[in-house]
């Protein structure tokens, strides 16, 4: 730890490269700057390298030495040369400038508050919100975003005086004067029509294989994976296996219900790999057990309900590995997820059908719970076909809760009146302004959304917090730097190709995976919601409701959300994202309150 006059900090360090050195913080040679890192670089000693020709000198054998060197030749152009993830504090002992950092895609976190003459920040929100000096409220427009879509977006957090610094930008703040915001990378699509599709597949897997041996050899530690079956981490670990000397450790969840179940895929793809493979099954008592841990591991609330998984399956994995590689952000990259091609669709009808569609809304719930399902989720889609652009329809497709049903669990609250006709449109607005500046393509306009918003706010949020929860470093291969910058040239034909999504890295490792395992239908890292909300489950989080301070806390219709428990048991309507939203928020707030 430093301190310095006013000010100080400190690290709590994951070692995993350079072991018995890099403890932190680590000084410039001349004692001038200090740094803390959370996070990994890994083209730390290529850069190393460089700096040693300029005339840097180094007292370790670590990527935290380097990342300062780097800035201390460079300045802020240093960040667009760092291929990793990483939130950087440094610390100019001299002005007395503090200079804080966020990688490109928003890997890693970093928070912080101004509070009058004070500035906290840090990796967790635990250690601002450990500080009795300040005071944090509640945010109205958080509880409002964290009930449409799940989670926080963009900078928002939970409190009004607490923001995450964005991806890609760095936030300077000396003795005098504002803070001031430099956004140093910005993803833009510069399409390359000169490649062939095969061209295109042959360059993902010279680069896949070139990104995945780097983030293997950078760690003093052994590197496993986590495996579903699916295509990216089916790609992670085949390529781990063509460039390790040794069998690759593999890690799955799988559930009893074979609609949720992909444990037997992950398994299939282990054995034709000669992986080192662990499968642990998931029941509902299991999600009971850790939902408070869960929520606790978040420091707010965050609704994705494959956060339990994912914290089962990383507590697997940390028992025999210190780093494991994910799949996360092909879909985003490559379009993969099923809106994108639901988009690349219906994006193309004709405004009057697709205001016709609309209609599809008005259907009331139907005698049978399997066909409401099937029935929501189109009118999901229906409702966002009149909006204008790819952006509006992104805003509307990744909701958890429809309009009307916010309108009902708000009604009477101070956040009553807020989802009116043009509410969606507004948000997206106020996001982008002009969807045409992304591209002319709304396809391209709804993933750069979810490449912008979905994933730093959503995917990569969950996997961080319950890795790091269990002292697990997961890192993302699909997000370096040349994988990135691969995807943001390839042209959207490519990439979804007859109606399949992810081409291009499905034809790469095609030839090193079981025959079939790419061909099935997409299913994602999901859990039996509505069969659990329809059992026991429900009743815990019923019972969690009744009995918790959030029902007479104003903040939601309390004969709403009555409502929605009884609509729900009956298989009128499909909750299950909603209740498990009510479920962390109800645990967040006594949490918060006691």
């Amino acid at each position: 730890m430093l301190v310095d006059g006013d000010f100080g900090f400190g690290m709590r360090r994951l070692s995993i490269v350079d072991l018995a050195g890099s403890d932190q913080p680590i000084y410039s040679a001349d004692g001038r700057h200090a740094i803390v890192f959370n996070g990994e670089i890994y083209n730390y000693r290529r850069l190393r390298d460089e700096l040693v020709v300029l005339g840097h000198r180094f007292a370790t054998d670590g990527d935290t030495e380097v990342v300062l060197a780097a800035w201390r030749q460079w300045g802020r152009d240093a960040w667009r040369r760092l291929d990793g993830m990483f939130g950087v504090a440094i610390w100019d002992r001299s002005s007395r400038r503090l200079t804080l950092a966020r990688d490109a895609i928003g890997i890693k976190p970093l928070y912080y508050a101004v509070d009058g003459q004070t500035l906290a920040f840090g990796s967790e929100l635990k250690a601002i919100l450990a500080l009795p000096a300040m005071t944090f409220d509640i945010d109205p427009d958080a509880v409002h975003g964290y009930f449409t879509f799940g989670h926080m977006r963009g900078a928002a957090t939970i409190y009004r005086q607490v923001r995450m610094l964005e991806p890609g930008q760095t936030l300077e703040l000396g003795p005098q004067g504002p803070s001031e915001h430099h956004r140093y990378w910005t993803a833009r699509y510069t399409t390359d029509d000169a490649r062939t599709d095969a061209e295109w597949a042959d360059a993902f897997r010279e680069t896949w294989l070139a990104t995945i041996r780097d983030q293997m050899l950078t760690a003093d530690v052994e590197v496993g994976a986590f495996l579903s079956g699916g295509v990216d981490s089916s790609a992670v670990v085949a390529a781990m296996a063509r460039v390790s000397d040794r069998p690759v450790r593999t890690f799955t969840i799988g559930f009893d219900d074979p609609r949720y179940d992909e444990s037997r895929h992950a398994e299939a793809v282990a054995h034709h790999l000669g992986c080192h493979h662990r499968t642990m099954r998931l029941t509902a008592d299991d999600a009971r057990t850790v939902l408070p841990a869960i929520q606790r591991a978040y420091d707010e609330p965050f609704a994705d309900p494959s956060a339990v998984p994912t914290w089962y399956l990383s507590r697997l994995a940390a028992r025999e590995v210190k780093v494991a590689l994910s799949g996360d952000g092909g879909d985003e990259l490559f379009f993969g997820y099923k809106r994108h091609l639901t988009e690349r669709r219906l994006g193309r009808l004709p405004t009057v059908l697709r205001s016709m569609a609309r209609h599809a809304t008005r259907i009331p719930p139907l005698p049978w719970p399997g066909a409401n399902r099937r029935l929501q989720r189109w009118q999901k889609t229906a409702a966002g076909l009149g909006l204008p652009d790819g952006v509006a329809r992104f805003f509307a497709k990744t909701q958890i809760t429809t309009p009307d049903l916010r309108r009902r669990i708000f009604a009477g609250t101070a956040l009553a009146g807020r989802d009116g006709p043009a509410a969606l449109s507004d948000m997206a607005r106020s996001f982008c302004p002009d969807p045409a500046a992304i591209s002319a393509d709304t396809l391209d306009q709804f993933a750069m959304c979810d490449l912008q918003l979905n994933l730093p706010g959503a995917m990569l949020t969950k996997v961080d917090r319950v890795s790091m929860a269990h002292s697990l470093e997961v890192r993302v291969p699909m997000l370096s730097q040349s994988v990135v910058a691969l995807a943001l040239t390839m042209p959207g034909r490519v990439k979804l190709r007859g109606g399949v999504g992810k081409w291009p890295v499905r034809e790469a490792i095609s030839p090193w995976l079981p025959a079939g395992i790419l061909d099935r239908r997409k299913q994602g890292f999901q859990m039996p919601l509505a069969e659990w909300f329809a059992d026991d489950f429900g009743g815990y989080v019923e019972e969690m409701w009744n009995e918790g301070g959030l029902r007479s806390s104003g903040l939601l219709n309390r004969d709403a959300i009555d409502a929605l428990f009884t609509e729900h048991r009956s298989g009128r309507r499909d909750h299950g994202r909603l209740l498990y939203a009510l479920a962390i928020f109800a645990l967040w707030y006594d949490r918060r309150a006691g």
